[in-house]
């Protein structure tokens, strides 16, 4: 009598699939988000790539081919932008690049439409930007229902004119993409402050919640402890 031979198991496709698709995916999003820095970084660069290589043509047709070859203008217009900006920031730092930003902001503010634009994004990244100056301004509100909490940075702090009851304007951003979000504006009684830094907050929204500490103030304390609110100012914001 013949002892039959034991049935191989079959390999669980879909199991390796999974492993396979986490495996992959970090490096997935890491390729996403760096191709579309630097694609935004060339964007930026290349019409000032284009122009030298117009001004160089009559010199030497080489070079200026290679400066308007694709690839080469990703990388160098990625790296025009970014020294663009260190220099920026090194002329802020002294007094005449000071003078010469506030010179170009005060013509922008002459136009209408730039003016609403340019002045609504310098203000809020002014505001998300700088360190509290008192409590803390990464909160959790009950958003988008009253069982769910997100969190949210305050951004502004108001009085209702009927009531004089302190309000909070509070930015939500989304995941996992911060820069686009909500604002809302709710009582501060309703606010639950954090001790996370706008750094952790980000970083929180960023990775969709997994880069988190392993504790976190979800309700309300006691009467009296919940400290002051950033940049208020005998109860203004």
């Amino acid at each position: 009598m013949t002892t039959p031979t034991p049935t191989r198991r079959s390999p669980n496709v879909f199991r390796y699939f999974l492993i396979g698709f986490f495996t992959v995916a970090p490096l997935w999003v890491t390729w996403v988000v760096f191709d579309f820095l630097f694609g935004l970084l060339a964007r930026t660069g290349a019409p000032v790539l284009r122009g030298l290589a117009r001004l160089l043509r009559p010199f030497s047709e080489t070079v200026s081919s290679w400066l308007i070859h694709p690839g080469v203008q990703y990388g160098l217009a990625a790296l025009l932008t970014l020294v663009g900006l260190y220099a920026i920031g090194l002329l802020t730092s002294f007094v005449v690049g000071k003078k010469l930003i506030a010179f170009l902001e005060g013509l922008l503010t002459r136009v209408p439409l730039v003016q609403t634009i340019y002045g609504a994004t310098r203000r809020f990244l002014q505001s998300v930007s700088k360190p509290p100056m008192k409590g803390q301004r990464v909160v959790l509100i009950r958003f988008p229902t009253q069982e769910m909490k997100a969190v949210g940075l305050i951004t502004k702090v108001m009085r209702d004119a009927d009531t004089g009851e302190e309000l909070v304007a509070v930015y939500v951003p989304t995941s996992p993409n911060p820069t686009s979000g909500y604002i809302e504006i709710l009582p501060l009684a309703d606010v639950v402050m954090t001790d996370w830094s706008v750094e952790e907050a980000m970083t929180f929204v960023m990775t969709g919640g997994t880069n988190a500490r392993d504790s976190l103030r979800f309700s309300k304390p006691a009467a009296g402890g919940e400290g002051e609110i950033p940049g208020r100012k005998n109860g203004a914001g």
